[in-house]
Order: structure tokens, then sequence, then C-alpha cells
């Protein structure tokens, strides 16, 4: 099954990309829970964290990398941000393609609801 995020990197649905490259594509999240709110997203599907392989490694190694130049470009990197990844339905993953949430330009209290 194709999910939203495959149709979004497959140009498929519409999004507010702010950043894309050869491995990964970030977009502004359509419900944001905080001021911003950024998907850092693989372009290579992979179901959750536990579908992960030692292939993926370097990949994985990209999503906070791109997250923190996000986070510069957009301005919250000196006051701070959050970096979150969900994994199955206890944590709230809703779309299963793994992707990294990027937060910012508010406080960030804990804890998560």
């Amino acid at each position: 099954m194709t999910t939203l995020f495959e149709k979004i990197i497959a140009r498929e649905i519409p999004a507010d990309i702010v950043y894309e490259d050869d491995q990964v594509i970030a977009f502004n999240d359509i419900e944001p829970q905080a001021p911003v709110h950024v998907l850092v997203v693989p372009k290579k599907p992979i179901a959750t964290l536990n579908d992960l392989t030692d292939e993926d490694a370097a990949l994985l190694g990209r999503l906070p990398i791109t997250a923190a130049q996000i986070a510069k470009q957009l301005g919250i990197a000196e006051e701070g941000y959050r970096v979150l990844m969900n994994c199955g339905d206890n944590a709230g993953q809703t779309v299963y393609h793994i992707h990294m949430h990027l937060l910012g330009g508010r406080p960030l209290l804990l804890p998560l609801a």
C-alpha cells in the first residue's frame, strides 16, 4: 500500500516542502503542534524503526542532520527545538513510513500528551 508520504514524494499530492535532496524530503505538517512543525522523511519507504537494517544507518543519520539544518534555516536553532520519532500505534505513529518531527518556535514542555 502506498503511504501518504510516498504520494508526497512522488508529487501525487501537494505539500509545503521546505527541503529536499536525493535521500530526504521535509515539509510542514498539516496539523502543526507548534509554530514550527516540519516532518523530515527519508525517500526510501521504511514502515517503522523496527524495520530498519544496518544498510539504513547512513540514511537514518541524515534525518537529524537535516532537521538541524532546517532549524537553523527557520531561526529556531538558537532558542531550541525538539525532534521526535514515533514507532507504532501506542506511540502515535499514524503514517507507516518513518519520519522525524521537528518542533519549535515556542517552549516545549514535558510531559507529552
